[in-house]
């Protein structure tokens, strides 16, 4: 199943988006589906990270090199 939905672009979105989608050869709107689903991941991604980041200061995770030091 799927859904419509329609937005508004101001004229330099348009104009960029058709830009893009004209390069890479696709159309604008799987060029929105892809850009709207990097959007949502990073937003899960963002929450999952706001809930743990407690937990792993606690643990002595403080930055990316302490997770690599201590999984390697």
């Amino acid at each position: 199943m799927s859904a419509t939905l329609s937005i508004r672009l101001d004229d330099a979105l348009e104009r960029e988006l058709s830009l893009v989608a004209k390069a890479a050869h696709r159309p604008k709107g799987d060029i929105v589906r892809d850009a709207l689903r990097r959007q949502l991941a990073l937003a899960k991604f963002r929450a999952v990270r706001d809930e743990v980041m407690p937990l792993a200061e606690e643990a002595g995770f403080l930055t990316d090199e302490d997770v690599f030091k201590a999984i390697s």
